[in-house]
């Protein structure tokens, strides 16, 4: 699916190049440290390449060379996969993308001093700092106002991180550090006091805060809340009106029914391991009647008074005007049942396909459970071990951060989750990698996606059979590639 023919964005010089090879372990020390690093120096300390420091700091000089042989797709699109030095390739886009990008998400090194497969993770503390410092100056310049900005760390360089965006972005604009859960506990052989399980996200904003997305976290309806919400109604009947009054609160009626003739029954969840996809099957199709019954709190004197002068084992339906909650101004039916205040379940949960999915509002805890993984050695069809992150959670980001057009950008792309991700969203997007990887699996990935063959991680939940494109390009600084 190369695409030969040349095509132009501003401010970039297009030409054909020849592929370029490199030596690994070259590339590891070049994924980690900016090209004009010295071992043991500060980023910000003077270089024996002197020619080569200013190119780099001389941002006119950046160019993105397009090579329409590795460019995929359609060639209209307006993605790219830029190979290339992170930072000169973000000072490269500065031109053309100062201020439009509405969400960055990046997952640099960890800095935990260990070797991997794609590159190097260890560097000296206050290398790390200047690498990350430099690199979030210019993401903060490319950001949009509103825009957010997620960083993903563990435990090594999270508080460090979080300082230098405090200088960067305004202490004011930290919005949270979201825990991320990357596994559970069970079967993991980790030594030490206590089992390391968590990862953590930097959230920071520019500008308002406006997030795009319900702000929900969806889990697939479980036993436990099948149990709950087992009660269908399946008729209401026919009802009469057993008193009227004017609300205290607001002066607004309040209409009391009594149903008779009405029909509740439950779900059996019986032998439910035997059963489950016919249990499944029936609370798809009673979705809307599924309830159970519960005590309004002690404190909601309305309720409380309407419930004392209910019967037991009667149905009763309330019609009136709330004067707060998320219903507040607006006509509503209320259900009650020996009682008790009705809760249905579609009221925190959705129906998406042939399965039922249980609502919740996001905290700033992101459990295993929440994120499916089982399948993420295969996502993408592509290995990378230890640094690969699920496309559900790049796609809660997304949903969080953008709507579709919008620019998304990943500077330390690994695997090619983001783009894939934001591509079957149908966000714009924008990777940048230095390791040969980006054509070993990102170029590769991203093939699949636009080819409509990877139809594993959010392909099904986002509709996905393939289309867009994206063009490729390699960094050159001066007259250097």
């Amino acid at each position: 699916m190369a695409r030969q023919e040349k095509t132009e964005i501003t401010h970039t010089r297009i030409s054909q190049v020849a592929p370029v090879a490199a030596d690994k372990q070259q590339q590891r020390q070049r994924e980690l440290k900016p090209h004009n690093l010295v071992e043991g120096q500060s980023l910000h300390a003077l270089v024996e390449d002197q020619s080569l420091h200013a190119l780099v700091e001389d941002q006119s000089l950046h160019t993105l060379v397009e090579d329409p042989s590795l460019s995929c797709g359609y060639p209209h699109a307006e993605n790219m996969l830029i190979f290339g030095d992170n930072l000169a390739s973000l000072k490269a886009l500065e031109q053309d993308f100062s201020g439009k990008i509405k969400c960055i998400y990046i997952d640099p090194p960890f800095n935990t001093g260990q070797t991997l497969d794609h590159y190097d993770d260890e560097l000296e503390h206050s290398l790390w700092l200047s690498m990350m410092r430099e690199r979030l100056q210019v993401l903060y310049r490319l950001l949009a106002e509103p825009g957010l900005i997620w960083v993903h760390l563990d435990g090594t360089e999270v508080h460090y991180c979080k300082v230098l965006m405090d200088e960067i972005f305004g202490r004011k604009n930290f919005v949270a550090q979201i825990t991320y859960e990357r596994s559970g506990s069970a079967g993991l052989g980790q030594g030490g006091l206590l089992v390391n399980t968590a990862e953590y996200i930097l959230l920071y904003k520019k500008g308002m805060l406006c997030p795009e997305g319900d702000m929900q976290a969806y889990t697939p309806l479980d036993f436990k809340t099948m149990r709950r919400y087992s009660k269908v109604l399946i008729s209401e009947g026919g009802k009469k009106l057993v008193w009227e009054f004017r609300a205290k609160s607001n002066g607004l009626p309040v209409r009391v029914h009594l149903h008779t003739g009405f029909s509740i029954r439950s779900i059996s969840l019986r032998d439910y391991e035997r059963r489950k996809e016919e249990i499944h099957a029936e609370f798809i199709r009673q979705f809307d009647k599924l309830f159970r019954t519960t005590n309004p709190q002690k404190e909601n004197a309305f309720q409380n008074e309407l419930i004392s002068d209910m019967d037991q084992k009667s149905l009763y339906s309330v019609d009136y005007v709330p004067c707060r909650g998320k219903y507040k101004g607006k006509p509503i039916t209320l259900y009650y049942y020996n009682a008790e205040l009705f809760a249905w379940l579609k009221e925190s949960a959705v129906l998406k396909g042939n399965k039922i999915f249980k609502a919740n509002k996001l905290t700033d805890i992101w459990v295993h459970a929440d994120i499916p993984k089982a399948d993420l050695a295969n996502e993408g069809g592509v290995d990378f071990k230890r640094g690969k992150k699920p496309e559900q959670l790049i796609r809660r980001i997304l949903e969080i951060s953008t709507k579709p057009g919008d620019w998304v950008l990943d500077s330390f792309a690994g695997s090619g989750t983001t783009g894939a991700v934001a591509h079957k969203m149908g966000r714009r997007w924008i990777m940048c990698e230095l390791g040969e990887h980006c054509h070993t699996h990102i170029r590769a990935r991203l093939e699949k996606v636009i080819d409509g063959t990877d139809q594993g991680g959010i392909s099904e939940a986002a509709g996905w059979k393939g289309g867009g494109g994206f063009h490729y390009y390699r960094l050159q600084i001066g007259d250097r590639e």
